[in-house]
Parts: C-alpha cells; sequence; structure tokens
C-alpha cells in the first residue's frame, strides 16, 4: 500500500469504531453523520480487503485483522492528537480537559483530597477521573490511553517506554485499636507471632509486606482477609485485630477513626510511590502541567 493513497480520517473512524463499536456512537464522537461514517467504513474496508466490523447482536464487533491493527492505528491517532495537533501553549485556568488516574484505593484517599483542592484554586475546570485494575494491567492501560498516569506502587512499570518521578517512600506499621488490652506501645515479635490478623489483598495487586512475610518463612494467624484497604478501619477499631499498613495509609485511620498504630517489630520493606505516564505523553502541554502540580504537592520524604 502506498501511503499516499492512505486518507489520515480514515484511521480517527477506524479508532472510533474500536472503542465505540457502533456506527451511530462512533460518528457522534467524531462529529460525523452516520451516511459519512457508513461510506468511510466501506473506504475502509476495501483499503484493507477486510470487513473490519461486523454486526452482532451487542453491536459492530471488530474482526480478528481489525484486532491486530488496533494497536497501531490507536498509537498513530494519539500521537497526531498530543504531539502534532495540540496546541503548544497550555492555559490550566480554561481548561476543562479530563484526565484519567489509574489508582489503588489507597492513593484516592492520601492524593485526591489534596490534589483536587489544588486545581479548584488553578484549574477549576478540569476534571480527574480514577480506575482501579489489576498490576500487570497497568501497562496496557496507559498504552493504550485508558489511563493517562498511574500513581502508586507499579513495579510493572519500571521499564522502557514509561517515565517516572517518585513521590513517597513509604513504611509499613501496626494498626490497632486505642484501648487494645495485649499491645502497648511496641510489639515484640512473638506478640506479633500471637496475635489475630486483618490482611488486605486487594484483586489482581501485591502487597508488599505479604511477600515479606512469605520470604522470611513467617507465619501467623489470619481472621479476615479483605479485598478492600478502607474496608480495615471499622474492622480494627471494633475488635483486637492487627492490621499491617503503610504508614500513609495508617495516618489516615488514625484522623478519622478511633485507632493507633504502633511500628513492626520486624524491619519491613519500604514502598516507593511513584508517578507513570507512557512516554507519548511526555511532551503533552496539559500533562506536563499536571504532572508538575503533582510532583509539587505529593514529592517528599515519607
Amino acid at each position: 500500500m502506498d501511503i499516499r493513497s492512505l486518507d489520515l480520517n480514515l484511521l480517527v473512524v477506524f479508532d472510533a469504531m474500536l472503542q465505540h463499536q457502533n456506527v451511530t456512537k462512533a460518528g457522534e464522537a467524531i462529529k460525523l453523520s452516520q451516511p459519512a461514517m457508513s461510506a468511510a467504513i466501506s473506504r475502509l474496508r476495501t483499503l484493507f480487503d477486510d470487513p473490519l466490523f461486523v454486526r452482532t447482536g451487542s453491536g459492530m464487533a471488530p474482526t480478528p485483522k481489525a484486532q491486530a491493527l488496533s494497536p497501531s492505528v490507536r498509537l498513530v491517532v494519539q500521537t497526531i492528537q498530543t504531539e502534532i495537533l495540540l496546541p503548544k501553549k497550555f492555559d490550566p485556568s480554561l481548561s476543562d480537559r479530563t484526565f484519567t488516574l489509574l489508582t489503588p484505593d489507597i492513593a484516592e484517599v492520601n492524593f485526591l483530597p489534596r490534589l483536587l483542592s489544588e486545581l479548584a484554586h488553578k484549574s477549576p475546570q478540569l476534571n480527574l477521573k480514577t480506575l482501579a485494575m489489576p498490576r500487570e494491567a497497568a501497562a496496557q492501560s496507559l498504552e493504550s490511553g485508558a489511563a493517562e498516569m498511574a500513581i502508586g506502587y507499579f513495579p510493572d512499570l519500571h521499564k522502557a517506554g514509561f517515565f517516572q518521578q517518585k513521590l513517597i517512600t513509604n513504611s509499613h506499621v501496626c494498626l490497632i485499636r486505642k484501648k487494645h488490652p495485649h499491645v502497648g506501645e511496641k510489639m515484640t515479635n512473638a506478640q506479633f507471632m500471637q496475635a489475630s490478623h486483618a490482611v488486605v489483598k486487594p484483586d489482581g495487586r501485591e502487597h508488599l509486606f505479604e511477600r515479606f512475610l512469605q520470604s522470611k518463612g513467617i507465619q501467623r494467624r489470619v481472621v479476615v482477609e479483605l479485598s478492600h484497604f478502607m474496608s480495615l478501619l471499622p474492622i480494627i477499631e471494633t475488635s483486637n485485630l492487627i492490621a499491617t499498613v503503610p504508614k500513609d495509609l495508617a495516618d489516615f485511620f488514625v484522623q478519622h477513626g478511633d485507632v493507633r498504630y504502633i511500628p513492626t517489630p520486624m524491619k519491613s520493606p519500604v514502598i516507593d510511590v511513584h508517578l507513570f505516564w507512557h512516554q507519548r505523553f511526555q511532551k503533552d502541554p496539559a500533562h506536563m502541567w499536571l504532572r508538575q502540580v503533582i510532583h509539587q504537592l505529593f514529592s517528599r520524604a515519607h
């Protein structure tokens, strides 16, 4: 195929169909009428010698060839949008852009309130959306544009194609209720082993402290295993259970519940929390501005 025969607008149509899998909705997203969309899809089919999208009970499903072309087309369209067509100047006071952040619930609690407060002053029309998903899906989400940034512990993103900024180094502490009958200001290894514990294992995400215990061959009685850190507070403040959590989350719980925290009896691993983004957004002015805001707000030793 001669690239001179390719109308780049057809790639925009292709990308919209991949996202919406509905001719009418895809046309509305890129401001094309249904007849214009149908004509463009017909040209795409001729160009690639493939139906590309076929009607099913749930919409227009992509063919295997369309799915194979999807990552390359998405990259071309987003590169044009963010590096060629995007204005060089960015005015945060006027922007109504929506940013999607990939964060676990801990990061939502620790970062979003201050970030939203800052944006209310500097960029009152800018919007945020957060997503939570298994750790192994983070790279694909940033590569596809489903999320523009990730905040948290994402060891899989320390690789080529991604940029990062370190925000905080987080330690682990033991969270207990204020009037715990058996634990004072410190805890011994023996007390830790004999105690009953609440453990959080978010779906698809790795708990660094749990992996540390496994590496040391340390086993203890786990009374309850949870999927979300935010479920811990009412459980800890109404029981004698112990939960080992990142210190910044413990600080939040202390502010909002009848709990306290003490050091872990063993030297536990620290968590380096980073801000991550894909290389395609590296020079996007709006993205650069928001990264700077986040870094200035949260970059510190913890």
